[in-house]
């Protein structure tokens, strides 16, 4: 069946009365579930009715997501944090371990920047655990060091690869929480 142009450029005028099928546009078609079933318009648009967003101090999932967490879980997120940066990934046929951060870190300037953030959000975390000034400032600049040599093209990449800054972190806290007393 072959359309001539005028059927082509012209809209079709609805069959019955001045109104089309389903939305009252001329050409837009009634809208079918995946059965192959018509819905109709006032179904769909209830359906928009019913859906809410609700953000206050009333509803548990506001704010910030990871409020709740036991320090336990916070402990169990930063270190498979530091693992993915540093050692998520095996070089084949070798014993070499290496991250996201220094596949993150190919990227000139901005890779070393968004993996250095990431570095400094778990110290931040390390603080919030409790660590002294003494543990966070010695995790400062194991992430200085790092995000300094990292600006090195390709150089910088192998350091950080090797230097591994964040498993470094994760490891001065692991200790420093070893040895507190248990509450």
């Amino acid at each position: 069946m072959t359309m001539s142009d005028d059927e082509i450029l012209a809209p079709r005028k609805p069959r019955s009365g001045g109104r089309s099928h389903a939305t009252g546009t001329q050409g837009r078609g009634p809208v079918i579930d995946q059965d192959g079933r018509e819905i109709r318009p006032e179904t769909v648009e209830q359906g928009f009715q019913d859906v809410r967003f609700e953000f206050g101090k009333d509803n548990p999932f506001a704010g910030n997501p990871f409020a709740n967490l036991t320090r336990e879980q916070r402990i169990a997120r930063i270190e498979a944090i530091a693992k993915l940066l540093d050692v998520a990934f095996v070089v084949p046929g070798t014993n070499i371990r290496y991250g996201i951060d220094g596949l993150i870190g190919l990227i000139p300037v901005v890779g070393d920047i968004i993996t250095t953030a990431i570095s400094l959000w778990l110290v931040r975390e390390a603080r919030a655990l409790g660590a002294p000034w003494y543990l966070t400032a010695r995790m400062l600049g194991n992430v200085a060091v790092d995000g300094v040599v990292g600006i090195v093209p390709f150089a910088g990449d192998a350091f950080d690869v090797m230097f591994r800054a964040n498993m470094r972190n994760v490891r001065m806290l692991r200790r420093w929480l070893d040895k507190q007393p248990r509450i």
